[in-house]
């Protein structure tokens, strides 16, 4: 009886293991794997250009037009991911990419400015500068995605 247990165990960790490799060599993982691969990598070089004190040492208005600057081109990359997506996967498309933006990029922050510089969770307004793009993709992102397949499912009606 115990070495059934153990053998339907066994079984049971091979079945596991074989599940994970399959999904780690699916397209879907690698893509997944890839945008945070591209969001790390834009977090380090931000990281790098906020050096000394991670955009603490810029004026407030420098700030603001940095923020205010930046939207666009990250918009831009979502409005087209979301137009050359699936039919009716715009939505989907602003949905990932607000997460990609917000939830990793949250993580680091966490990490550097609560953790390592010893803010906690005050770093959220010491750092408003960051703490706008927790918040702004879930707003603008998901509706630009949601406004695309509309726009889609209307001008094949037209057609």
């Amino acid at each position: 009886m115990r070495e059934q247990i153990k053998i339907q165990r066994l079984h049971n960790r091979l079945k596991f293991c074989s599940v994970i490799f399959k999904m780690m060599n699916s397209k879907l993982f690698k893509k997944h794997l890839r945008r945070l691969s591209y969001v790390t990598l834009a977090w380090i070089l931000f990281w790098i250009v906020g050096l000394p004190n991670y955009y603490q040492q810029y004026s407030t208005k420098f700030m603001v037009i940095f923020d205010i600057l930046i939207f666009p081109p990250i918009w831009f990359i979502v409005y087209f991911s979301a137009k050359h997506a699936r039919q009716n996967r715009g939505l989907s498309v602003g949905l990932w990419i607000s997460f990609y933006i917000t939830v990793p990029l949250f993580i680091y922050d966490l990490i550097y400015c609560g953790f390592y510089l010893g803010y906690g969770t005050s770093f959220l307004w010491k750092y408003w500068y960051v703490t706008v793009y927790y918040i702004v993709p879930w707003m603008a992102f998901p509706v630009t995605g949601w406004w695309i397949d509309k726009r889609n499912k209307l001008s094949a009606l037209n057609a």
